[in-house]
């Protein structure tokens, strides 16, 4: 009976910690090693359209939060925007987008097999296995720096993650948070 409550007690803990953190972002980035990105100050849109893939399917009331989101914490970040690319010392891109997908678990399961009467129980416990299938959407954000003086990209940022009801519910919070998240692994240090 011992196996049985460790057995429990594990697979709760498991289902609790699989729902406390299926909603947070992953986010990481990539940059080029052989671009300085040191003594950036300047920054501009790559192109009038900002974005560099537009989805048929985009909300552009979306893509403006997005948009404003990126200008916003690349500014906390101390550096200023500029409306010729060719001024800026970097200048910056994004794609998003988001994919429906499966999402299928199956987790051990036990049942009673039997009932008794009278003075003893008859039958036993059965161990099986459950299975759960649920649909969700994810979002890709990917954040571009390229480095104007070289033309070369400089770094890519990148989030993806699950939407929540709550996201779909209140998306500029959710794209803020993901933005800064992104942004924050834009590591060049901005001299003044």
């Amino acid at each position: 009976m011992n196996k049985f409550k460790a057995l429990c007690v594990f697979v709760a803990a498991s289902l609790i910690a699989a729902c406390t953190s299926t909603y947070a972002p992953k986010v990481d980035a990539d940059q080029n090693a052989n671009v300085d990105i040191s003594n950036y100050k300047t920054f501009a849109w790559l192109k009038p359209g900002k974005i560099l893939v537009e989805a048929a399917e985009a909300n552009p009331v979306a893509l403006q939060r997005m948009e404003k989101a990126i200008e916003d914490e690349f500014k906390k970040k101390g550096y200023s925007l500029v409306a010729d690319p060719e001024q800026a010392d970097f200048a910056i891109s994004y794609t998003v987008g988001n994919r429906d997908k499966i999402k299928v678990d199956t987790y051990p399961a036990t049942y009673n097999a039997g009932f008794g009467w009278g003075r003893g129980y008859y039958g036993g416990m059965y161990m099986g296995n459950e299975t759960r299938v649920r649909t969700y959407t994810e979002g890709r954000l990917a954040i571009d720096v390229y480095d104007v003086k070289t033309k070369q990209p400089a770094w890519h940022g990148w989030a993806v993650k699950k939407i929540s009801s709550s996201d779909k519910e209140n998306p500029e919070a959710a794209i803020k948070d993901v933005v800064r998240q992104i942004i924050e692994q834009f590591n060049a240090p901005v001299s003044k």
